[in-house]
């Protein structure tokens, strides 16, 4: 085996907000990737519209740097466990990481699942102590929990050997030991290029790249991404792509680009070990090889985690359908969910029973939040269902996905979480209580346990409260608990919201909509203050008599209302309830929108129960 020494890979691995592309951005700028006057936006790797507005990263993105003649190809990868697929996806390009750790929450569920991710794959680490300007930084204390994390999982002692700089990602700042004087990000370079090594490929064998992500060109049409593992590819060169099934199909390369910085630059040949992106491609998926069809060899396909969780996506049958989107068709909604298989290899579609729903399955609610929100924004209409958990069978027996939920919290809080997580059939594992007042928790509790009770978490918690989950793994089924203590109040018209019938409406529970608004049968506009549902007006005029009085004539000022997100809709609605989601609207509905249909299904539940 031969060393590109010319190249280096490494991804950047940590859990949300630990300032990872914040990091990538500091490396851009004294790389000398952007000129000194160049106007250059925060976070540049963040490069869709979602990931800006809610400061997280979705989707692991290529990049590339140079140091002293040698090309730092970086991926910066999602820090959010239901991102948790293209961590997986990314580690195959990489043959090193830096694990980004914040200096005062240390290592946290995600950081954890990343990094077992990269001590299976064998992959060199560097770990960074982050953002230790924070006057509750305690890195040495960090420090030796990562440590722990490391023995916890079962790493080797060379893997333990591991190198540790610490950082101020936002200043552009690291440095070799906490009492040094740091000005740059120069000692961090330096590190990469020691301790991260070269990649390795065989002289004898011919081109090969793996596939591990998918792009898309208005101009070059399908982009197959990924890593060149052994030979030398060039421009205009006629190749093969071997899929899963073994299919052998030919293709010819009409461009080769390679990255510099964030973007891309036209190449007439890629040496091993470098990250390449080929044009001219139509039908390759994640995890195919690319070789010669002189001597056609498949690399070992990328594998990732199942699914846990698993949604209903339909066509939008309300009667206000088609009103606000250009895209409604099954059709179109299918070949919009392909699509995002193919680029999300932690995404799976099945055909539902009835031709007009699908049912699709991922890591967790929150990403299938980010795709309906992607969707709505394409301009599609669509309805979904509450998120359900994927069973497994075993012996017979009914297994549930646990999770360990890590929850930082004041210590007046510590009751009513304890209390909320308890019902949802969480256990206590451990408490540590420093005495400064705050407390750490952690929980065993069922996933289905967790759907919807983020929302909640914020609110008992008065949004100081910091909750992080981790997919343990599974458990026999630990028993019904109820989802919701509340009912709907479901309108029993079409019509529009009036302030007289609303007003009135009020003392009943909280209401979603306001005046003006369209209402049609079986949509749910309020939340019932009792736990069954509750047929209502919400369209209701006052009678206009000739008799006029001091005094009765008085305005009707309603309550403001709470906008409904899309995250708040899914975490609401039970089993026979839906989402109705289209670009300019998120409403809420009753799965059998008319009223004596419903009762008849509720009278026949209740006669199968008994």
């Amino acid at each position: 085996m031969s060393s590109n020494d010319s190249i280096r890979n490494i991804a950047i691995i940590a859990h949300v907000d630990h300032g990872k592309t914040t990091l990538v951005d500091a490396l851009f700028k004294q790389s000398g990737t952007f000129r000194e006057n160049q106007d250059v936006d925060d976070r540049v790797m963040d490069s869709m519209d979602l990931e800006r507005e809610r400061g997280i990263t979705i989707a692991a993105k290529n990049c590339a740097v140079s140091w002293k003649g040698v090309k730092i190809n970086i991926i910066d990868t999602p820090g959010h466990a239901d991102f948790g697929g293209e961590v997986e996806r990314s580690m195959v390009m990489a043959d090193g990481a830096i694990l980004l750790v914040d200096s005062s929450e240390g290592p946290l569920p995600q950081t954890r699942f990343v990094l077992k991710k990269a001590l299976e794959r064998g992959l060199s680490i560097m770990v960074v102590v982050n953002k230790i300007d924070r006057k509750d930084a305690r890195p040495q204390e960090v420090l030796d929990e990562v440590y722990d994390l490391f023995i916890d999982l079962d790493a080797n002692e060379e893997q333990l050997d591991f190198p540790v700089l610490y950082a101020i990602g936002r200043d552009g700042m690291a440095k070799t030991s906490l009492e040094g004087e740091g000005t740059d990000l120069t000692p961090l370079f330096d590190a990469i290029l020691e301790h991260i090594p070269a990649p390795r490929y065989d002289k004898s064998a011919p081109f090969q790249m793996l596939v591990a992500d998918l792009g898309y060109s208005d101009f070059l049409g399908r982009l197959a991404i990924g890593r060149v593992m052994n030979g030398v590819a060039h421009q205009n060169e006629t190749l093969v792509c071997i899929g899963e099934s073994g299919e052998v199909k030919q293709l010819r390369v009409t461009r080769l680009q390679t990255y510099k910085g964030p973007s891309l630059v036209d190449a007439t040949e890629a040496t091993p070990g470098d990250t390449i992106v080929l044009s001219g491609i139509e039908n390759v998926t994640i995890g195919d090889t690319i070789c010669t069809a002189q001597a056609p060899k498949a690399l070992p396909r990328i594998t990732v985690d199942e699914p846990t969780v698993s949604m209903k996506f339909g066509i939008n049958t309300s009667p206000l359908a088609g009103r606000e989107g250009k895209l409604v068709q099954s059709r179109k909604i299918l070949e919009r969910l392909e699509r995002e298989c193919l680029a999300n290899v932690a995404i799976k579609v099945e055909q539902n029973e009835d031709k007009d729903s699908f049912i699709v399955k991922g890591r967790g609610e929150f990403q299938m939040a980010i795709l309906i929100e992607t969707m709505r924004r394409e301009g599609f209409e669509l309805s979904v269902s509450r998120p359900e958990v994927i069973y497994k069978e075993k012996n017979g027996k009914r297994l549930e996905p646990i999770e360990s939920v890590f929850v930082d919290c004041e210590e007046t809080f510590l009751g009513v979480v304890t209390e909320k997580l308890s019902i949802r059939k969480g256990r206590m594992v451990n408490l540590v209580n420093h005495g400064k007042g705050r407390v750490r928790m952690e929980f065993s509790v069922p996933s289905r346990g967790l759907i919807g009770y983020r929302d909640e978490f914020l609110t008992d918690t008065k949004g100081t409260g910091i909750m992080n989950s981790l997919l343990e793994g599974y458990e026999l089924y630990r028993g019904d608990f109820p989802t919701r203590f509340t009912g709907s109040l479901v309108a029993d018209r079409s019509g529009v919201g009036v302030a007289y019938g609303l007003f009135h409406l009020e003392p009943r529970g909280e209401m979603f909509i306001t005046a003006g608004d369209p209402v049609y049968e079986g949509m749910i506009v309020g939340e019932h203050n009792r736990d069954n549902d509750l047929d209502i007006n919400p369209c209701k005029e006052k009678k206009l008599t000739n008799m006029r009085a001091s005094g009765k004539d008085e305005n009707c000022v309603l309550t403001p209302i709470r906008p409904m997100t899309l995250e708040r809709a899914i975490h609401f609605v039970r089993d026979d309830e839906l989402v109705e989601v289209t670009p300019l609207s998120i409403r809420l509905r009753k799965a059998e929108l008319n009223a004596g249909k419903r009762h008849l299904l509720h009278s026949q539940k209740k006669r199968d129960k008994a």
